[in-house]
């Protein structure tokens, strides 16, 4: 079968956004531009089930077990990574704008190259030995996380013919349990993949596409040593982050 192009893509999510209904916020599950969600989303409706028994197999952290160096994903024993070194901050926050204290916060990320550390990552990009692409940290009592990080570089996927995702984080956040957890992918100011992108585009609503958009904030920029970025997420209400539902590359 020949791969769908760029052009035939584009004009997917243009007759798809076109006919959406206005303010609809939501990631969409199936959205046929992105061609393995026809396959991937849910078809039934969610049962509910005791979580008692995954409570009691998942990983249990305290607050002590979150090391502030964990934050800190340019720290490496053997050398420094490749790359632009920034700070990515911001808070998380309820729909009445009171921060949310005490969440775990976790990010993943590929390289510089566009490379994640994941054996299913097979494209022609450098791996960095002193980048393992993954940290985590708890808000403090103003909502706030902060992570140091390297500026990931875009990558190629198999959706369509020459097809690249923008560079973004990944975003995980905890609620009090291991069964409460949330996911979204923060992207960077002004790229030119945006409008290419069926991923970031199976939010139809454009509103809700720039809540994913990291702002460059200078007065977190430090002299000579990192780039800054803020990033708030709001996790209900009108102006909530849009958040994933299901798996997205």
């Amino acid at each position: 079968m020949t791969p769908a192009t760029q052009r035939s893509i584009s004009d997917e999510i243009a007759r798809i956004h076109a006919a959406a209904e206005p303010g609809e916020t939501r990631t969409r599950l199936d959205f046929a531009p992105y061609r393995s969600s026809t396959l991937r989303h849910p078809t039934k409706q969610p049962l509910a089930v005791d979580p008692e028994d995954v409570e009691l197999a998942a990983p249990v952290f305290g607050q002590s077990d979150v090391d502030p160096t964990e934050a800190d994903l340019t720290l490496h024993p053997q050398g420094e990574p490749i790359g632009e070194r920034m700070v990515v901050t911001g808070r998380v926050l309820d729909a009445e704008g009171r921060p949310v204290r005490g969440q775990l916060v976790e990010i993943w990320q590929a390289n510089a190259a566009g490379r994640y550390v994941h054996k299913g990552d097979q494209h022609p990009a450098p791996l960095d030995p002193h980048f393992h692409g993954a940290g985590r940290c708890l808000t403090d009592d103003e909502g706030r996380y902060r992570f140091t990080t390297i500026k990931p570089g875009p990558y190629p996927w198999r959706n369509h013919d020459n097809a690249w995702r923008p560079a973004h984080i990944h975003f995980s956040l905890f609620g009090r349990e291991f069964t409460q957890r949330l996911v979204t992918q923060m992207y960077f100011p002004g790229d030119p993949l945006f409008p290419l992108d069926p991923i970031f585009q199976s939010i139809t609503d454009e509103r809700a596409r720039r809540r994913l958009i990291a702002t460059y904030d200078h007065d977190v920029t430090t002299h000579e040593w990192a780039t800054g970025y803020s990033w708030d997420i709001v996790l209900t209400g009108s102006h909530a982050t849009p958040m994933e539902e299901d798996d997205h590359a």
